[in-house]
């Protein structure tokens, strides 16, 4: 059936038939295995192509160079071995009847050197890149030629693995480097005018095209305005992007502004919840109106109203919902059924980027299953008989397993103590920044109701009200309550984050704020506190401040923060808090020894996570079958809980989240689907 919605319409890129408007741009979710798309990274892009995705765009990015070493894991595509796992991914996609392309680049000065080869890093000055910290080589002529032939090796290496196309990473890394006036000091054919700045590029183009052939797609991702003093301006991106068509040898553009140097510089790039939607939207059309090229971008575009606008009024040919299809892979499946309001949304929260950042594999905060697709499904398939099933607690744990256990085709029953869903995720969202979280809770609410899950909200649940409703399956999600016995003396006269962040109490006019979680809590309640008019210190004992809260997070806190009277104190830990007069004494050392201070402040508050609200589980353990037991060999597998030590047990017993111990919102959501997937 013809769909008249603008994101549903096939588009013709070449030779290639798009079938509608809607990719993912290239992002590297560090599933690699020792450089290559293993059977992991091919089932993440498989799923996409099933969900109905018409261009997945791999790697981000795939390095074309062994003086290109990842910055985390990243596909090594200067390797000839990559070709068949190359191919078996694009297979798998183009099965599903997705296009699949691959982003190729030499990073330069945006990675380290010691790593890999321990080859030194490389770029057109000896000027460090912030963000990774490495002063590179000036490069050389021979540096030069070699890079050159290695680009066009790369894209042979994609040609033969039959891909529909390649785009060249030009913001931030190499190419880049030589096009910004910032990070080219190079004399001669390669600095200088712009001409001279942009001939290394030319020659990689040239050097693709007499490898791969007039046919094959060639696209372009870069920055037509970096947006830093002494950097490109939109005039000079703009008349980067009119040379590049006049080439001939792009076929496309994939537009950024912004730089990606900095924390702050990536962040706004790329940005995040309680940012603006599509800040670049505008921007990238009116790069499409002047120069016209196929246009592409990706940015904050989080929902399908969004991305249809970008479509129906032109500023786009195709349009990158990136993070949205981490939150949901069956994004376009659902447009085409009529079921837009199912799709699972994107929250901003950039769990997934900011783990890549600091070295893990991406995640979305609340889909456990992508990046786990060989293992966890993001279909739930019914089970074979209907069971009882009780869940106490309706944070996102536990809204999670009664999402899971309804779809499974179950009858649930959720006791909260409460009035209303969400747990802790409900007073994180009562900073306006982070209002998004809610999307979390909304979405479950409403997958659950639509399921028929029965909520009873307000009911404090005991042994015996459980028991009342003769449970096959019980699931204590209960979370836990704010730690703050962490001092050997004067924990009485100390208030948690949580009763700052609630409201319950007030900041008084100094405040030493000791965080020793360094999770998002702390800092919203630095927040709160600061624009109170509070006069804040923010003591950590770690060597580095909020380590939990993770690089593009943390920009927002900063920018708020430093405005204000806030004092960061590192790698000193409060100890002792006594009564002194109207004030408190705090007694301060340090985990290094040989450090002791005081201070005289009106108020402690104490960020030190959450110890669980285990007691309910407790009461009901000696009366389960499997006495609370968890086969760890079974669970990590993806398989179902069969212990049953206890045959006098007429019901299975399972915790999830802050229950068991202070963790985060992802963890209780995977708690929760591995455990009541296979129910």
């Amino acid at each position: 059936m013809t769909s008249s919605d603008p994101l549903l319409q096939p588009y013709q890129l070449k030779h290639l038939t798009l079938r509608n408007r809607i990719m993912t741009t290239a992002h590297e979710p560090a599933y690699p295995e020792e450089g290559m798309p293993k059977a992991r990274y091919r089932a993440y892009h498989a799923e996409r192509a099933k969900g109905g995705i018409a261009l997945t765009m791999t790697a981000g990015s795939a390095a074309v160079s062994r003086d290109s070493p990842p910055a985390f894991n990243n596909i090594l595509l200067y390797k000839d071995e990559v070709v068949p796992w190359m191919k078996d991914l694009a297979d798998a996609c183009h099965e599903h009847g997705a296009a699949v392309m691959i982003q190729i680049t030499h990073l330069g000065r945006r990675t380290r050197w010691d790593r890999n080869f321990w080859l030194p890093v490389l770029s057109s000055s000896h000027r460090r890149e912030a963000a990774h910290r490495a002063f590179p080589k000036k490069i050389e002529d021979w540096d030069i030629r070699r890079i050159v032939s290695e680009f066009a090796d790369a894209a042979e290496r994609v040609r033969a693995a039959g891909l529909d196309g390649i785009e060249l990473e030009a913001y931030g890394h190499l190419l880049d480097q030589f096009w910004s006036p910032l990070t080219n000091e190079l004399e001669g054919p390669y600095g200088g005018s712009l001409e001279n700045r942009l001939r290394f590029t030319f020659e990689v183009l040239a050097a693709i095209r007499k490898r791969v052939g007039s046919e094959f797609i060639v696209g372009m991702r870069c920055t037509a305005d970096e947006q830093l003093a002494g950097g490109l301006t939109r005039e000079e991106g703009l008349e980067i992007s009119r040379r590049l068509k006049a080439s001939g040898m792009v076929d496309f553009l994939n537009v950024i502004r912004g730089h990606i140097d900095t924390d702050a510089g990536l962040t706004d790039v790329i940005p995040i919840q309680g940012m603006p939607s599509a800040p670049h939207l505008d921007f990238a059309g009116e790069v499409r109106a002047a120069v016209g090229l196929p246009t592409f971008h990706a940015g904050r575009i989080q929902d399908a109203a969004t991305a249809r606008h970008a479509i129906a009024s032109g500023k786009l040919d195709m349009v990158g919902l990136t993070r949205p299809h981490l939150a949901d892979p069956h994004i376009v499946r659902k447009l085409t059924g009529g079921r837009e309001a199912d799709i699972r949304p994107c929250v901003g929260a950039n769990y997934c980027l900011d783990r890549i950042y600091q070295g893990g594999s991406a995640y979305c905060i609340h889909n456990a299953a992508t990046g786990r697709e060989l293992s966890m499904p993001h279909e739930i398939a019914r089970a074979p008989r209907k069971r009882r099933i009780v869940i106490v607690g309706a944070g996102p744990g536990g809204l999670e397993a009664a999402r899971v256990a309804a779809e499974r085709g179950h009858e649930v029953l959720v006791l909260e103590a409460g009035g209303e869903p969400g747990g802790q995720v409900r007073l994180t969202a009562r900073s306006r920044r982070r209002r998004e979280m809610l999307g979390i809770i909304d979405w479950r609410m409403a997958q659950c109701l639509g399921r028929g899950v029965e909520f009873r909200f307000g009911t404090w649940a005991q042994a015996e009200d459980v028991l009342a409703e003769s449970p096959e399956v019980v699931v204590v999600a209960t979370g836990g309550l704010p730690h703050v016995e962490v001092l050997e003396s004067g924990n009485e006269l100390l208030v948690s984050s949580w009763d700052i962040l609630s409201g319950g109490v007030a900041p008084r006019s100094s405040v030493l704020l000791f965080d020793d979680a360094g999770d998002h809590a702390g800092l919203q309640a630095a927040e709160i506190i600061a624009a109170a008019g509070a006069k804040l210190e923010i003591m950590t004992p770690d060597r580095c401040f909020a380590p939990e809260v993770m690089s593009m997070n943390l920009v927002p806190y900063m920018r708020s923060l430093q405005k204000l009277d806030v004092t960061f104190t590192v790698a000193l830990r409060l100890e002792r808090v006594c009564r002194d007069g109207a004030q408190l004494l705090c007694v301060v050392g340090s985990d290094y020894g040989g450090v002791r201070e005081e201070r005289r402040i009106d108020q402690v508050v104490v960020n030190h996570g959450t110890i669980p609200n285990e007691e309910l589980y407790f009461a009901l353990k000696p009366l389960s079958a499997n006495l609370g037991e968890v086969d760890h060999d079974r669970l990590i597998a993806g398989l179902a809980q069969t212990a049953r030590p206890n045959p006098r047990g007429s019901f299975q017993l399972f915790r999830i989240g802050d229950a068991v111990a202070s963790r985060n919102t992802h963890a209780a959501i995977f708690d929760a689907l591995r455990l009541l997937k296979d129910l």
